[in-house]
């Protein structure tokens, strides 16, 4: 993995804070091994976190959009993946879709915004990889933990990661952060 960059690490978190005028959170990139448990098992590896916070918690996730917009063939959006019957939150994303790299009617699906992009992958038959490009721990902000629903300021942990499809070209980038 090699070292990202400030511009590697934020996006596209920092194109939706951009275009609503708020400061981006403080990210420290540590090593994947440095992270703690249950954190290390739920986010160092590369498969889809989708799939990967189902079976932890053993339930289906939905999405609730927070925020979203169009900007020529990328959509943007943050969410809260939610588990299914009690609404708990796993994970705040911020995602940067490939629209143009991805087929009808899977690309309505996305922009709908009510299924995680995982789980829309899944269903649909695009192959596509999974690729992490760093791991951080944050204190989040404001946006962050209104989405994930904690007060305070707890240690959060998260990652950064590309689904590319077949030929290497990226599907999405998604930061992804977990509650405590």
């Amino acid at each position: 993995m090699h070292e990202p960059s400030e511009a590697d690490l934020l996006g596209p978190l920092d194109t939706l804070y951009a275009s609503a005028g708020v400061a981006l959170p403080s990210l420290e990139v540590i090593p994947g091994d440095a992270m703690p448990e249950p954190y290390r098992t739920l986010l160092v590896h590369a498969r889809d976190m989708t799939r990967t916070l189902e079976a932890h918690h053993r339930a289906s996730i939905h999405l609730r959009l927070i925020s979203s917009r169009t900007e020529g063939p990328l959509y943007f959006r943050t969410v809260a993946l939610e588990l299914d019957g009690d609404d708990h939150v796993v994970e705040f994303g911020a995602t940067q879709v490939h629209l143009e790299r991805i087929p009808e009617p899977w690309r309505g699906l996305i922009i709908e915004g009510r299924r995680p992009l995982g789980a829309i992958l899944n269903s649909s038959g695009i192959p596509y990889h999974s690729r992490p490009s760093a791991f951080f721990r944050t204190r989040g902000d404001a946006v962050i933990r209104a989405a994930l629903g904690i007060p305070g300021e707890p240690v959060l942990y998260g990652r950064r990661n590309t689904l590319s499809n077949e030929h290497g070209l990226p599907l999405a980038e998604i930061i992804e952060v977990l509650p405590p």
